[in-house]
């Protein structure tokens, strides 16, 4: 792969694979047919995810202890041939492994009897309709009495069923059916064409006549109901179905590929196309640009971001209102003109607005065509578009178009460089005007965002739709005392328990060569391993012996059966194991300790036996090698030493890295992650936030949000900061911390995964999650330097209470030297109690206790006051 997928990625991969591993065996041993689906919300990289996945199918994958699937083959279906060429370049960009040649896209003179073994094929409805030339013939065949065949249209030799057929039908191959936005062309519609399309895509799964069904199904869809209710459309009785792989939407939030902040402006008083609001999402726009100019000119030499502003009209626009808009924009940017000007209307042609003739573009190539800064559109442009650098848009269509509305705006929420902008949320937001909404409606688009889309996917945390939103920096009256303590406070990552310490260190050891902070750091990596491999072959020779001879020797059992007697015997037999014997437990070893370090560790030992590479000097270090892999203890010594060295090379090129750019600082930020135990990353000072000047309260009417002095983030204008606390033990610690007499400031931590939130892992049931304490307050000693307080309220009913006081107590005790004091708070009864959790003896009981509530009535809490 090109890109390092995220945690998330990961672990779908390889719940996918698991369930095409199951679902082929299943298959070819008793023909049973399968389907599950990849859920996953817009923007999770579903198409990296497939990329990923089909590499592995095609040419195994170490990384998950995947054996490739030599007679796979691959169709992707979906009912827009242009999706499909998106989806087709996508993989390319995305895979090292797959090219032009693996991708093919099935056209009219298609006419293979069969389809090939690691060819990944793309259809949509349009090649299996009645009129295709792809299936023209087949029913006539289906109705023939003659003994012989006529020859088919155009002297065909198969129709595309044929080629299914003959696919599925061949027991060295084994068919995988991807359906694309698995819920289009299968629900229930009394429209003609998508009757057409159901018809087609249930005899693609189910087959007909003598079309057998699809072995296995895989649909990507944006929910598992979308996909399960498709298969239930779709009538497919006795088809299994396995689990489906569902991606959590708050990891997708976590991993910087969508946009946290989404601001919405409900502007009053308008005109039909008021000139004003244009004018003012022109002003967004050029902003924007302006932000992005500057941050690219700060990353040393990085290609600035090209936003765009996606103008959003009614379905029946008039021409000549377009054309008069088009002179404000262009009144108002002047470093653009009428060329960076486009249309994405059903008329795939030029249209005259005005006095202005502006061509069409098709949706895909938007993003790729940085000179286009303003779009024309009318509805929701088309399914599986998107556009990370669309980050305004205005729309004029009319209220009773909100899902529309969330449509589009679903589809603007990737971040451009595919990753948060560090302590910057105005680079990390989209806005949208929306001069015909009322507050309420708003209101309900609000909720639909922040659910991910338009498809209700369940709310994401880390995201925030705000209505009149204003921008906040850095107050100037905090002293630099009180960020310098902010900035020594460390967050954490993530534990990756799957994770591989040796490849952690080969990928640490190839970035910092392209950085030039470490020359040759592959061959130093691998020749330290090869001196950790030496050492575990003295330390545990007995157990690598043992281990040898498991290589060497090939253990079974024989039947013998007298047929007189009745009787039956087992016999043990031991034979010399061969060359395919040794080459298959090497091959095993290269799944533990990664392919490169097996191959270069047995190239070492072939050359301490012979100064030539030859043959029997490398079988007989394949051997040895095999035989280490076989030792639990060998691997758990050999990822240990690798897990050391890479922590020693992060300590050492630690403040080299801290002077790259963001993007390749994001990457050792990464690599750090994957990693065992939760590791320290330095928190960094924000400098922009948006945030909501009003709420709607429950009559529906707009009040403003409180605002409180001495944050460390406010309102330039005021020098106050707007926060709506979410419960009365909130607003009790603030009551309590501000009358504290050496109280200098506070900061209220962000939910959001950034760089600027102070975050600590916890583990709940065998998965870790992160807690982000709510309050950070800073206080003055008594020889006036800076004191630190994090004050954690939290409720005793919720069933993660106990694995957050775990991680926030084991954090706390770890770090308890930067702190004055490291509180959690909880109201029991009509008490506010409070544990200190850098109280080693609290600590110790909060990891033994089974109820919180004893906790914070026992004697070692105590009443906060």
């Amino acid at each position: 792969m090109k890109f390092t997928l995220k945690d998330y990625q990961e672990d779908a991969v390889i719940n996918i694979l698991s369930n095409f591993e199951k679902a082929s065996r299943r298959w070819h041993e008793d023909e049973d047919v399968h389907a599950f689906s990849l859920a996953a919300t817009t923007g999770a990289g579903k198409t990296v995810m497939a990329a990923a996945v089909f590499e592995s199918l095609f040419y195994g994958e170490d990384t998950y202890n995947f054996e490739p699937d030599p007679g796979a083959v691959v169709v992707w279906f979906s009912d827009d041939p242009s999706l499909n060429e998106q989806t087709r370049f996508r993989l390319m960009e995305a895979s090292d492994r797959l090219d032009h040649s693996d991708l093919i896209v099935v056209q009219n003179d298609f006419c293979d009897e069969q389809f090939s073994p690691g060819k990944l094929y793309f259809l949509n409805t349009q090649k299996l309709g009645k009129k295709s030339l792809l299936v023209r013939g087949h029913e006539e065949f289906g109705k023939q009495t003659s003994l012989f065949r006529p020859p088919k249209p155009d002297l065909r030799a198969s129709t595309i069923w044929d080629t299914i057929t003959n696919t599925i039908e061949d027991p060295n191959l084994t068919l995988y059916l991807v359906l694309d936005e698995a819920h289009r062309g299968m629900g229930n519609s009394s429209d003609k064409s998508k009757k057409d399309k159901t018809t087609i895509v249930k005899k693609l799964i189910n087959g007909f006549g003598s079309v057998p069904p699809v072995p296995i199904v895989l649909g990507i869809s944006a929910t598992v109901e979308r996909f399960n209710s498709a298969m239930k459309d779709a009538k497919s009785e006795g088809r299994i179905l396995m689990p489906n792989v569902e991606v959590d939407s708050k990891k997708v939030q976590e991993s910087g590929l969508l946009k946290d902040t989404i601001m919405l402006e409900v502007p009053e008083n308008i005109g039909s196309f008021d000139t004003v609001l244009l004018t003012r999402a022109t002003e967004k726009t050029k902003e924007m640009s302006r932000l992005w100019e500057e941050y690219a000119r700060n990353q040393d030499d990085v290609e600035p971001v090209k936003p765009l502003m996606v103008f959003q009209v009614p379905n029946t626009p008039d021409e000549e209102e377009i054309g008069k808009s088009i002179d404000v924009i262009l009144k108002n940017w002047t470093d653009i003109d009428s060329s960076a000007i486009a249309h994405v209307f059903g008329e795939r042609t030029t249209l005259q607005f005005g006095n202005y003739q502006v061509p069409h573009i098709s949706p895909e190539r938007v993003q790729e065509s940085d000179h286009i800064r303003v779009l024309i559109a009318k509805d929701a442009i088309s399914t599986g578009w998107d556009c990370p650098r669309a980050e305004v848009m205005i729309s004029f269509r009319p209220a009773k178009d909100k899902t529309h509305i969330t449509q589009l705006m679903g589809r603007m929420v990737r971040t451009p460089l595919a990753r948060r902008i560090a302590g910057n949320e105005k680079l990390n937001s989209v806005n949208c005007l929306l001069p015909f909404f009322d507050t309420k409606t708003v209101e309900d688009v609000a909720q639909k965002l922040m659910e991910g889309s338009h498809d209700g996917e369940g709310q994401i945390e880390g995201r925030k739709v705000l209505v009149d939103s204003i921008e906040l920096v850095p107050n100037e009256k905090i002293t630099k005392e009180v960020w310098d303590k902010f900035k020594s406070l460390p967050s954490q990552t993530l534990p990756k328990k799957s994770t591989k310490p040796i490849k952690r260190l080969t990928v640490l050891a190839h970035e910092l060569a392209s950085d030039g902070l470490l020359e040759d750091a592959g061959k130093t990596a691998h020749n330290e391993l090869h001196k950790i491999l030496d050492a575990a072959q003295a330390r545990y020779s007995d157990k690598i012996q043992e281990g040898r001879s498991k290589v060497l020797n090939v253990e079974g059992i024989s039947l013998k059966v007298d047929m007189k007697a009745g009787e039956k015997t087992f016999d043990d037999f031991v034979e010399e194991a061969d060359i395919n014997v040794i080459e298959e437990a090497f091959k095993r070893a290269g799944r533990l300790f990664s392919s490169d370090l097996t191959r270069t560790y047995s190239e070492y030992l072939a050359y301490k036996e012979s100064e030539e590479l030859d043959e029997e000097a490398l079988i007989e270090a394949h051997t040895e090698v095999a035989a280490l892999a076989l030792v639990e203890d060998v691997v758990e010594f050999v990822e240990y030493e690798a897990d050391k060295l890479a922590r020693t090379w992060f300590n050492k090129y630690r403040v080299d890295i801290r002077g790259l750019n963001d993007e390749r600082q994001d990457v050792y930020r990464n690599i750090l992650s994957w990693s065992q135990t939760p590791q320290d990353i330095e928190l960094i000072k924000p400098s922009s936030w948006m945030v909501g000047t009003t709420i709607v309260n429950e009559k529906g009417d707009r009040e403003e949000v409180p605002k409180f002095e001495n944050h460390l983030m406010v309102n330039p204008e005021d020098s106050l900061f707007p926060f709506k606390t979410g419960s009365s033990w909130e607003d009790k610690v603030l009551e309590v911390e501000f009358s504290r007499k050496d109280f200098l400031c506070w900061y209220r931590n962000p939910s959001h995964q950034g760089q600027d939130s102070l975050g600590i892992p916890y583990e709940n049931d065998g998965r870790y999650s992160m807690v982000r304490p709510d309050f950070i307050f800073f206080g003055k000693g008594k020889k006036g330097e800076v004191l630190v307080d994090v004050v954690d309220p939290h409720g005793i009913h919720f069933d993660d209470t106990l694995p957050k006081l775990d991680g926030l107590a084991l954090y706390a005790q770890k770090h308890k030297d930067l702190f004055r004091r490291f509180e959690s708070v909880a109201k029991v009864g009509d008490k506010f109690r409070v544990l200190d959790l850098m109280d080693k003896r609290v600590c110790e009981t909060i990891l033994k206790s089974k109820d919180p509530e004893e906790l914070f009535l026992s004697e070692l809490a105590f009443d906060y006051k």
